[in-house]
C-alpha cells in the first residue's frame, strides 16, 4: 500500500474534511481543487487506507518549490504523516531549492521544520498582525 500519493478529485470533500476540522471553516476549498487539478497536492494515508493528511505546493515562489500548507487531522499528529508528506514532495521536487513558512507562533510546525532539515532563512512582517512568518528552506 502507498502512504502517499498525488491528490485525485475524489478526494476532495475528505481533505476539505480536514482542512475544516483544523482551521473551523471550508474557505480553502477552491484552493485544495485547484491544487488538486494541477497535481499539486499530495495525500498521506494511515494503515486503514484513510486520508489523515495533505500537503500543497506551488513553484511560483521565485522559481523554486514552496510548500504552501500541510494538514494533518489533529487525531492523527505526531505519528510522522506531515514529515512523510515533507519527505514524498521532497523526492518529487520539481526544483533543488525548497522553502516554506509558518508563524512564529505556530512552535510545533517550526520543529517540523528543523526536524525535516529546514533553516530558518529569514521572516515577513504585517502578514498577520503581532505574529511574524517565519521562512524556511531546504534544498533536495
Amino acid at each position: 500500500m502507498k502512504l502517499q500519493e498525488m491528490a485525485q478529485l475524489n478526494n476532495l470533500e475528505e481533505l476539505v474534511n480536514i482542512d475544516e476540522e483544523v482551521i473551523g471553516h471550508n474557505s480553502r476549498r477552491e484552493y485544495i481543487k485547484k491544487g488538486i487539478e494541477e497535481e499539486r497536492c499530495i495525500v498521506a494515508y494511515d494503515i486503514k487506507n484513510q486520508i489523515v493528511g495533505f500537503l500543497l505546493f506551488d513553484t511560483h515562489f521565485f522559481d523554486c518549490s514552496f510548500i504552501s500548507l500541510i494538514i494533518v487531522r489533529p487525531t492523527e499528529r505526531r505519528k510522522g504523516y506531515a514529515t512523510a508528506l515533507i519527505d514524498y514532495f521532497i523526492n518529487i521536487s520539481p526544483t533543488r531549492k525548497i522553502f516554506s513558512s509558518t508563524n512564529k507562533s505556530n512552535k510545533s510546525m517550526q520543529e517540523v521544520f528543523k526536524v525535516n532539515g529546514f533553516i530558518e532563512s529569514g521572516f515577513i512582517e504585517n502578514l498577520d498582525e503581532g505574529d511574524p512568518e517565519i521562512i524556511y528552506y531546504r534544498s533536495r
